[in-house]
């Protein structure tokens, strides 16, 4: 039986708009609805078509769940927190979880390769890195990863 939020979680204002900085608890179910609302800000601000239909979604829920499963392992009582920030040059997404952080070129795993492709798992980290410019690590009061999506 799937469970499921409807459209306009209470915990995801459904008018959010640019620059956002939320902070959800570790719920799948809530990963729709916050994607939902980043990318009708995304087309408010003139991205491109393909940068909201593609891009943005897959990128953003990867490491939305990877937060959420692996940096939180699903302990409500912890949180993720989403920035976003655009200029006339880039979109930035930050995704901060209470997790102890990883290795990114570690983690990376091509799922082409023989060895992976029949693998379930392994496939967020290089997606994420094929649909942005750039995906970066870092520590700041948590683990952080952002993806940087080029205007241009």
């Amino acid at each position: 039986m799937r469970h499921s939020l409807p459209d306009r979680s209470p915990l995801v204002p459904p008018d959010l708009r640019f620059p956002i900085d939320v902070r959800i608890p570790s719920d799948l179910r809530l990963i729709e609805p916050l994607v939902g609302a980043v990318i009708r800000d995304c087309a408010a601000h003139r991205l491109a078509a393909h940068h909201c239909a593609l891009n943005v979604p897959v990128a953003l829920t990867e490491a939305l769940s990877n937060a959420i499963l692996y940096g939180n392992l699903l302990d409500r009582a912890k949180y993720v927190r989403l920035r976003v920030t655009v200029d006339e040059r880039c979109i930035v997404f930050e995704v901060t979880d209470e997790g102890s952080g990883f290795d990114l070129e570690q983690c990376t795993t091509d799922p082409t390769t023989a060895e992976n492709v029949a693998r379930e798992d392994g496939r967020g980290l290089f997606l994420m890195r094929c649909l942005m410019d750039r995906v970066e690590r870092y520590t700041d009061g948590g683990n952080v990863v952002r993806l940087t999506l080029l205007r241009l």
